[in-house]
C-alpha cells in the first residue's frame, strides 16, 4: 500500500491524482508500521499483491483464501481496517482531483452539461423559449434519512480534515521560502491519517432521528447555503453575460430543498411528532444563524457613504421606523457606521434575524418576506443612487438565499403508510378510546399546524402517503386532518405509487382524487398544481430493474396525458435511491431519459445517505451537480429533445416490451423459488447489516422474514456486499436474449441503444453494475447457501447479461466509453476483492456455526468491518 507499483500506474491515473494516492497511501503505511510493526504492513501488502495476481489469473483464488485463513482474527481485523481506511483516502484523493479538474476548466467558457450550455442551446431556437423555460424552472432535491451512509460522522469529519490539509499541501510551495510551511502541513497530514486509522470505523450506538437531522445540517452549513448564490449567478451570467451583477437579475431562485429527515415515519417508530417539531427547530436554528452571519458580513462590507451613495426615501423611512421602535439599538449602529445608511439597515437586519432565532417577538421578523422587504429596500436604494454593482452583487446573493431557504431551511415532508391512516380514521369515526398510533398521527398533524403558524405553510405542508392504492387513501388523510377542527394544518397530500400494480392504477387514483373536496380546494388555492411520487425501489425489487424502468416510464407517460386532460400542473417526485438497483445513476442522464412532457421544467428527487455527501459535501462538486441537473431539466423540456425521444420510444417500444416480458419472467422466477429468502439471507450479510447502525430505521417494515416486507435498501446493500449486484442487472440478459437469440439481428438493439435515451440509460446502468461485480468472488458467496441450482441460475444469468450488454453496446469491455468511471472502478476492484475475501472468511465461519461466544463476536466484528470497507470501496451501495 505504501509502495509504488505498476498495478496503480497501469490504470492511467492523471499525474496529480497518482501523486495524491501515493502520498496518502505512504502516510497510511507509516501509521500501520507505527501501530502494528512492519509485519502488519507486510501482511497488508501480501494480500494486496495476491488479489491483484488472482484478478490477472496469475495465482489461483485458493491461494488468497489460504492467506486470509492463516491469520488470527485480530490480524484479519487489522488488515480489514487498513483496506477500509485506504478506500476512504482514495475516495478523498479522487474527489480532490475532481475539484482540481473542475477549477481548471472553469474558465468562463461553456462547459458541457452546464447551465451556460443549456442556455446557449435553447437560446439558439429563439421565439422566447428561453425566457419561458427559465421562468418555469423548479429543481427540488429532498434529503432523506434512508440508511445507506456506512461511515460514522466522526470518520466523515476526519476525512474532511485530511481533505483540507491536502488542499493546503497542493497550495504550498515545495521549495524555500515556503518549505517549512509545507513540512508542517505534511506533519499534520500524518497526524490526521494516524487518527483516522485509530478511529472506530463503525457506529456502536444506534442513531436516533435527531442524530440524522444534525448530520444532514453539516451539508447545509458547510456547502449548500454558500454555494446556492453561485449557482444562480452562473445562470444569470449565462442569461446576461455583460450585465450580471450590475443589472436586475434574470435568474430566479429556482431551487427549493426538502427533507424527510425527522418527518418520514413509514416503518420507523422512532420518528414521532416531537421529533418532527425538533427537526424543524434545528433546521431553523441553522438557517437563521447563517442568515444572521451573512447579513452582518455584508453589512460590515457595505461602507458606501451617503455623500457618494445617497439613500432613498424608502430606506430613510425604514431607518426612521427602526429608530422609533428600537432607539438604543439604532443609536449604537449609527455610532459605529456614521453616514453609512445602507450599512446601518443591513446591520439592523442582522440583529433582527438574531432576535428571530432567539424568539424575541418584539425585535424579530415575523416571516422571511419581511427580511426580503428590508433587503430589497437596500437594493433599490443602491440602484437608485447609481451603485448598481453594489445593489446586484452580494446583496442579490443574500436575497437569493432568503428566497431559497426562508427561515426553515428545507421543507420538512411527512410520510406515513396508508394502512395506518385507515385504522386511525376508523377509530376517530367510532369515537371513544384511541390507540397510541392514532394519537401519534393526530399529534403529528397538530405539529404540522404549529410549524405552519411559526414558519409559514411552505415550511411543512407535503404529506406523502406510502403504498397509495386508491383515492380513498388520500381522502383518509384529509378527513383525519379535518377532525382537528381549528387546529387542522393545510396539507398537500401526495400519493406515493410504489409497486407495479400501484404504478399502473395511478391515473385512476388521480381521477378519484379530483372528487375529493379538500383536494379541489388545494387545486384552486395553488393554481391547479399537484404533486405525485413515484417509487423506484420497491418496483425494482418486485419487477426487476428492466421491467421496473419501463413501468415507471409508462406511468410518467400516462400521468402526463392525465395532467393535460385535467388542466393540472403536475410535478412528479422521483423516489430514486443512490444505487443502480434503486433507480440511481447519473442524475442528469436519468432526467433526459424521462418520458416526454413529464419534466416540463420541474424536477423533484430524493437524495440520500452516501449520495448526500458525495454530491453536496464539497462546494465545487455540489455546484457542478446542481448545474448538471439544471441543464438536464431545461433541455428535457425542449421540443427537440422531447420529439426525438417520442419518436424513438414509438419505434423501439415493441422491442422493449419483448425484452421487459422476458426479463420480468426471469426475475420473478428467481425470487419466487421456494426457499429463496432464506438462501439470500444465508449467502449475504443481510441480517448482520442491521448491526452497522447506519440509520434509525429498522430494515423491515414488519417482523416477518420474507422478501415482501424487507426494505429495498438492505436488499440492495446485501447484494452489493456479495459482489453479485443482482438488483442492478438481473433479468436483462434474458430479456436481451429473447430478442437477439431468436434469430433477430442485433441492429435494432444497437439503434435503440444509440437513439433512445431510456434504453441507453438502462444498459449503461446495468453495465456499471456489472463492472462493480466479480463473478468468481460472487460464486463463493452463493455457494454458502447450499443451493447449487440457485447458484447456477444466478451465474448463468450474469454470463448472459454480461455477454449481451457488450454485444448491444458494441464495447469490448465494460465501461469502455466511460474512461474516468472505468479507471475508478478498475483501481478499486482489487482492493474490494481483498475485503471480500476477509468477509467471506467471517461469513463462512458464522454460517457454519460457532459455539464459542468470544470467537463469534470477533467474527462478527470482522464481518462488519469488511461490510463498511466494501461500502467505501464501491460507494453507491444502497
Amino acid at each position: 500500500m505504501a509502495t509504488k507499483t505498476r498495478d496503480i500506474l497501469r490504470h492511467d491515473l492523471p499525474d496529480p491524482l497518482r501523486r495524491d494516492v501515493r502520498l496518502l497511501g505512504a502516510m497510511l503505511g507509516d501509521s500501520l508500521v507505527e501501530y502494528g510493526g512492519q509485519g502488519l504492513l507486510d501482511d497488508v501488502e501480501r494480500l494486496r499483491h495476491a488479489v491483484i495476481a488472482a484478478r490477472r489469473g496469475e495465482v489461483p483464488v485458493a491461494e488468497v483464501t489460504a492467506l486470509v485463513e492463516g491469520w488470527t482474527l485480530e490480524r484479519a481485523e487489522q488488515v480489514a481496517r487498513a483496506f477500509t481506511v485506504y478506500f476512504h483516502l482514495t475516495n478523498l484523493a479522487e474527489e480532490h482531483h475532481r475539484v482540481r479538474t473542475l477549477r481548471e476548466r472553469d474558465t468562463g467558457e461553456s462547459v458541457p452539461s452546464s447551465v451556460a450550455a443549456a442556455v446557449e442551446q435553447i437560446g439558439a431556437d429563439g421565439d422566447g423559449r428561453l425566457a419561458e423555460a427559465v421562468a418555469g424552472l423548479e429543481v427540488r432535491p429532498v434529503f432523506t434519512a434512508h440508511p445507506t451512509e456506512a461511515r460514522r460522522r466522526a470518520v466523515v469529519t476526519a476525512i474532511q480534515r485530511v481533505s483540507d490539509l491536502l488542499s493546503a499541501w497542493d497550495a504550498a510551495p515545495e521549495s524555500a521560502p515556503g518549505a517549512g510551511a509545507r513540512a508542517e502541513i505534511g506533519r499534520r497530514l500524518r497526524e490526521e491519517i494516524d487518527l483516522l486509522w485509530r478511529t472506530a470505523l463503525r457506529r456502536h450506538a444506534q442513531m436516533d432521528p435527531l442524530d440524522e437531522v444534525r448530520t444532514a445540517m453539516a451539508a447545509f452549513d458547510e456547502t449548500i447555503f454558500r454555494v446556492v448564490p453561485r449557482i444562480y449567478r452562473a445562470l444569470d451570467a449565462a442569461l446576461n453575460p455583460s450585465g450580471t451583477g450590475a443589472e436586475p437579475p434574470r435568474a430566479p431562485a429556482y431551487l427549493r430543498f426538502g427533507s424527510w429527515i425527522g418527518g418520514d415515519r413509514d416503518g420507523n417508530p422512532f420518528v414521532t411528532a416531537r421529533v418532527t417539531r425538533d427537526a424543524v427547530t434545528i433546521q431553523s436554528e441553522h438557517v437563521l444563524r447563517a442568515l444572521e452571519n451573512a447579513c452582518a458580513r455584508i453589512g460590515r462590507e457595505m461602507t458606501a457613504h451617503e455623500s457618494t451613495t445617497p439613500p432613498s426615501e424608502a430606506l430613510c423611512n425604514a431607518l426612521a421606523a427602526a429608530r422609533t421602535a428600537h432607539p438604543e439599538r439604532l443609536a449604537a449602529i449609527e455610532r459605529r457606521s456614521p453616514g453609512e445608511p445602507h450599512r446601518q439597515l443591513l446591520m439592523f437586519a442582522a440583529e433582527r434575524v438574531a432576535a428571530t432565532r432567539e424568539r424575541d417577538a418584539d425585535l424579530g421578523y415575523d416571516r422571511p418576506g419581511d427580511l426580503l422587504a428590508d433587503l430589497r429596500t437596500v437594493q433599490e436604494s443602491l440602484a437608485a443612487a447609481g451603485a448598481p454593482r453594489q445593489a446586484y452583487g452580494r446583496v442579490q446573493g443574500l436575497i437569493w438565499q432568503v428566497e431559497t431557504f426562508g427561515f426553515h431551511l428545507a421543507e420538512l415532508e411527512i410520510r406515513q403508510h396508508s394502512e395506518l391512516h385507515e385504522k386511525a380514521l376508523a377509530q376517530v369515526r367510532a369515537g371513544g378510546e384511541r390507540d397510541a398510533m392514532t394519537e401519534e398521527i393526530l399529534e403529528t398533524m397538530r405539529v404540522v399546524a404549529w410549524i405552519q403558524r411559526r414558519f409559514g405553510v411552505t415550511a411543512c405542508s407535503r404529506y406523502v402517503v406510502s403504498f397509495t392504492r386508491s383515492a380513498e387513501d388520500i381522502a383518509n388523510v384529509h378527513e383525519l386532518a379535518a377532525s382537528l377542527g381549528e387546529h387542522a394544518p393545510v396539507l398537500d397530500v401526495i400519493p406515493l405509487f410504489e409497486t407495479g400494480e400501484d404504478l399502473e392504477r395511478a391515473p385512476s387514483v388521480l381521477d378519484g382524487m379530483l372528487e375529493i373536496e379538500a383536494v379541489r380546494r388545494r387545486l384552486a388555492a395553488t393554481g391547479r398544481r399537484m404533486e405525485i411520487m413515484l417509487g423506484y425501489s420497491d418496483s425494482a425489487k418486485q419487477l426487476g430493474p428492466t421491467s421496473a424502468t419501463l413501468r415507471l416510464y409508462d406511468t410518467q407517460e400516462a400521468l402526463t396525458e392525465w395532467a393535460a386532460r385535467n388542466d393540472v400542473t403536475l410535478t412528479m417526485f422521483h423516489g430514486r435511491g443512490g444505487s443502480l438497483g434503486r433507480g440511481g445513476g447519473p442524475a442528469n442522464r436519468a432526467i433526459l431519459a424521462q418520458a416526454p412532457g413529464s419534466v416540463a421544467g420541474r424536477f423533484k428527487v430524493t437524495e440520500q445517505g452516501e449520495v448526500i455527501f458525495a454530491r453536496y459535501g464539497n462546494p465545487e462538486i455540489a455546484r457542478r451537480h446542481v448545474e448538471q441537473v439544471t441543464n438536464a431539466v431545461l433541455l428535457a423540456s425542449t421540443d427537440d429533445v422531447q420529439d426525438r425521444a417520442r419518436a424513438a420510444a414509438a419505434r423501439f417500444r415493441p422491442l422493449a416490451d419483448k425484452i421487459s416480458d422476458a426479463a420480468r419472467a426471469a426475475f420473478r422466477s428467481l425470487i419466487e423459488t421456494d426457499g429463496f429468502a432464506a438462501w439470500f439471507a444465508r449467502v449475504s450479510p443481510l441480517e448482520e447489516i442491521a448491526e452497522l447502525r447506519i440509520g434509525s430505521r429498522p430494515s423491515r417494515r414488519k417482523a416477518a422474514q420474507g422478501l415482501e416486507d424487507l426494505r429495498a435498501i438492505p436488499w440492495v446493500f446485501a447484494w452489493t456486499q456479495t459482489r453479485v449486484n443482482l438488483p442492478g442487472w438481473y433479468g436483462l440478459g434474458s430479456g436481451l436474449a429473447a430478442v437477439s437469440d431468436d434469430g433477430a439481428d442485433l441492429a435494432g438493439l444497437h439503434e435503440a441503444y444509440a437513439s433512445w435515451p431510456l434504453f441507453g440509460t438502462l444498459l449503461d446502468n446495468a453495465e456499471m453494475s456489472l463492472a462493480k461485480s466479480d463473478r468468481d468472488i460472487a460464486a463463493r458467496y452463493l455457494e454458502l447457501g447450499g443451493r447449487p441450482e440457485l447458484t447456477e441460475t444466478v451465474l448463468a444469468e450474469y454470463d448472459r447479461t454480461h455477454r449481451l450488454v457488450l454485444a448491444v453496446t458494441g464495447h469490448e469491455r465494460l465501461l469502455e466509453n466511460r474512461r474516468v468511471l472505468s479507471r475508478a472502478v478498475s483501481l478499486r476492484n482489487p482492493y474490494v476483492d481483498a475485503l471480500s475475501h476477509l468477509q467471506l472468511r467471517a461469513l463462512a465461519s458464522l454460517r457454519a456455526g460457532v459455539s464459542d461466544e468470544a470467537e463469534r463476536a470477533r467474527l462478527e466484528e470482522l464481518l462488519l468491518l469488511s461490510v463498511n470497507g466494501v461500502a467505501a470501496g464501491l460507494q453507491n451501495t444502497g
